[in-house]
């Protein structure tokens, strides 16, 4: 994946774990450990992201609020 592609699932995850835990306060989620399942995923996006800064891969962040 690119960097760009990486940004973007990572802003996804994000939206959708705000999502989940909206429902979770409203209602109890069957499964509880979704939300757990995404915070990981969205840790393991920064990661990376961290990395390839660390490794001096440049790349532009576009906004897209």
């Amino acid at each position: 994946m690119t960097t760009g592609e990486i940004i973007e699932r990572m802003d996804e995850e994000k939206r959708q774990l705000i999502k989940l835990k909206l429902n979770h306060a409203v209602s109890p989620l069957e499964n509880p450990n979704k939300i757990r399942a995404y915070r990981k995923t969205i840790a393991r996006l920064e990661t990376e992201i961290r990395f390839r800064e660390m490794n001096g891969e440049r790349f532009i962040q576009e906004e897209t609020k």
